[in-house]
């Protein structure tokens, strides 16, 4: 079953991706405003319960898809996370002890099916396709051994960047990753159920049907276990907050020349198990 947030005439509703559309279910659980209460009351397997069987409200074609969450507490972005990645930095270093990290807002991300934004003070809009993880129980200093125990589901992000911002300063990146619908989340959120889900499962990135990145979570430097280990240890995970756990090789600034996106291109961010997150690109 998938889960998401949709945005239709009758206002933002979350439910279920079922065949031929969605399946509205907000108004059956009034207790719960979005899908961050669902997330934090630990209400997935209700929502599955309730869809069982159940045909659609809204039509393919009737709604939009938004960010699964869409008020997250935290975005969390794991850089520099897959071998491949390391080395195109071609500084000569091996992999750092500990992960870089950054912030996201959730108003830098737009959902499945929609543009992403190209501003109008540079052209370098990037793609990196990542598996994005949503906390389901809170926690400070959680193990590695306990991690998976706070994941409530998977989802896709498209983690677009405008490369020459992320090098206006010495020591941040955040003012090149949160250009507004910069990048993209979704389409869904996956129930995540069992460590088969992501310990060694193939995540690719198409543009304009081009295959352009292609790993394994498996070659991650830093797993997911321990990247919720290393970010709950200085900051409190809460329900609902969304770790962005890496992106492999073959972006389009590590082409020669780079190859940014421009308007009219299609990205295609393809993980095993999760799905396909598809968008275009347009101008501000």
């Amino acid at each position: 079953m998938r889960f998401a947030t949709v945005n239709t005439n009758e206002g933002q509703l979350f439910g279920a991706v079922v065949e031929g559309g969605f399946l509205a279910l907000s108004d059956e659980f009034p207790q719960w405003t979005t899908m961050r209460d669902v997330i934090a009351a630990g209400g997935l397997p209700e929502l599955e319960a309730a869809a069982q069987g159940r045909a659609v409200t809204h039509q393919d074609g009737s709604f939009q898809y938004a960010i699964p969450v869409p008020n997250p507490e935290k975005i969390i972005c794991v850089g520099v996370n897959f071998p491949d990645r390391n080395a195109e930095y071609k500084d000569g270093q091996d992999a750092p002890p500990n992960m870089s990290l950054f912030p996201r807002f959730a108003r830098s991300f737009t959902g499945h099916g929609e543009a992403l934004v190209r501003p109008p003070e540079t052209p370098q809009l990037d793609y990196e396709g990542e598996i994005a993880v949503v906390i389901g129980k809170g926690g400070r200093r959680i193990s590695q051994a306990n991690a998976f125990d706070h994941i409530a589901a998977l989802s896709l992000c498209n983690e677009g960047t405008l490369r020459d911002w992320v090098r206006h300063a010495k020591f941040n990146v955040t003012q090149g990753k949160n250009w507004d619908s910069s990048g993209a989340i979704g389409p869904w959120l996956v129930p995540f159920k069992d460590a088969k889900q992501l310990d060694d499962i193939r995540l690719t990135t198409h543009v304009n049907g081009e295959l352009r990145q292609d790993d394994r979570t498996s070659r991650m430097l830093f797993p997911i276990r321990r990247q919720i280990e290393y970010i709950s240890t200085f900051t409190t995970l809460v329900a609902g907050d969304i770790i962005i756990t890496g992106t492999p090789t073959g972006a389009g600034a590590r082409f020669d020349p780079p190859r940014y996106l421009v308007p009219g291109d299609e990205i295609i961010v393809a993980a095993e198990g999760i799905g396909e997150l598809r968008n275009t690109v347009r101008d501000e």
